[in-house]
């Protein structure tokens, strides 16, 4: 019977160490998708007046690769966000490919609590959100 007893102690605190890892990853993927959120966000309004092309009567901002990806990194060190995750990079993906949405990815590495010493080089989180300024009168 204690044998019994040994072994689903043992079985509870394995599954709840797996539950909690599982947790720790995907709380820090939400925190990554909210950061990525508004990095796009401030990426979309990296426009200027002397980018807006007028077309169909309505004016379309343009953006640019660069400053998008200038702006992402930008927004990444106002908010602190590399003391909050650990090898936290802008992936070379962000930009604006049709000239009109930003779209900004970002990764980072996990550090899971109690299995750390399974997976000491982290588990890599991505994450990707795109954002597009319009202009309304």
């Amino acid at each position: 019977m204690l044998l019994l007893t040994i072994g689903l102690v043992v079985l509870c605190l394995v599954v709840a160490t797996v539950v909690m890892a599982a947790s720790t990853v995907y709380l820090e993927h939400k925190k990554l998708l909210s950061l990525a959120d508004g990095a796009a966000l401030a990426a979309a309004d990296t426009f200027s007046l002397g980018d807006v092309e007028a077309g169909a009567g309505v004016p379309l901002p343009v953006l640019d690769d660069a400053a998008v990806r200038r702006a992402a990194q930008r927004y990444l060190a106002d908010t602190g966000a590399a003391g909050r995750f650990s090898a936290l990079s802008v992936e070379p993906e962000t930009g604006s490919p049709e000239g009109r949405t930003a779209h900004v990815s970002l990764s980072a590495v996990v550090h899971p609590p109690v299995v750390n010493f399974l997976v000491p080089a982290g588990i890599p989180v991505s994450a990707a959100s795109d954002a597009r300024s319009e202009l309304t009168r």
